[in-house]
């Protein structure tokens, strides 16, 4: 689809050591695999793209951002899901920008730099 082609337009523009994942999608990402009709094709390019990145961790740093966003989301009844909170904490711990086309929950948390590459 176009936004995807979007996507894998910027990807493609990219240097790999411009980008960085985390541990987190990559979970995410092999959740998604084990569910496919097509579990071991879809692992195999999983592999290979994440390969091609560094992976950030989920460390102490991260989770004491991971606390303070909870927190402050929490008490104003506007929480994000429980992986968007890791996700969030590792950009946040690793003062990177987050790419993500889930800009409406991601945007509720202060000081988070997001890009949206498939608009």
């Amino acid at each position: 689809n176009k936004r995807s082609d979007k996507l894998k337009h910027r990807l493609e523009l990219c240097e790999p050591q411009q980008l960085v994942l985390c541990s987190v999608v990559k979970a995410e990402l092999l959740y998604g695999v084990m569910k496919s009709q097509h579990p071991q094709a879809s692992l195999h390019k999983v592999e290979n793209f994440c390969g091609h990145f560094q992976s950030l961790p989920f460390d102490d740093k991260a989770a004491v951002y991971y606390g303070k966003i909870r927190s402050e989301l929490s008490a104003i009844g506007k929480p994000i899901g429980a992986n968007d909170f890791m996700i969030a904490a590792i950009a946040l711990a690793n003062d990177v920008t987050l790419i993500t086309h889930n800009t409406r929950e991601f945007s509720r948390v202060n000081g988070l730099l997001l890009e949206d590459w498939e608009l």
